[in-house]
């Protein structure tokens, strides 16, 4: 599966053996030996190979069936609107989040600013 999924995945994003191969550091001949699997990749190269192509190593690796991996959001506001968050084990009610955003928006507000 992996050997499938890495050269269909290269062409779909129109790239070339030799730009994957120079991109993970790795010969043309090694990097075709992986798309044959004659060859099996470092668990680094399969890493660096996954952020070529824009994917998970997930995908490559048959762990997923998602060759796009979703957007992640850094915004700790929304994080905190999840309903089953806990500290520690012990869940937080509607209250304690309240308390948690009321905190993080005097932060911010107390916060010197910066030009």
């Amino acid at each position: 599966m992996f050997a499938q999924r890495l050269k269909q995945l290269r062409k779909s994003r129109k790239l070339t053996m030799q730009e994957v191969a120079d991109y993970v550091g790795v010969a043309k001949s090694t990097y075709a030996g992986y798309e044959s699997g004659y060859r099996q990749p470092t668990i680094e190269s399969i890493q660096t190979i996954a952020i070529k192509l824009r994917t998970s190593a997930d995908y490559l690796l048959g762990l997923s069936d998602h060759p796009d991996p979703p957007e992640v959001n850094h915004n700790a506001k929304q994080y905190l609107n999840y309903e089953q968050l806990h500290w520690d084990g012990v869940p937080l009610e509607k209250e304690d989040i309240a308390l948690i955003f009321s905190l993080l928006d005097r932060v911010l507000r107390d916060r010197p600013k910066t030009s």
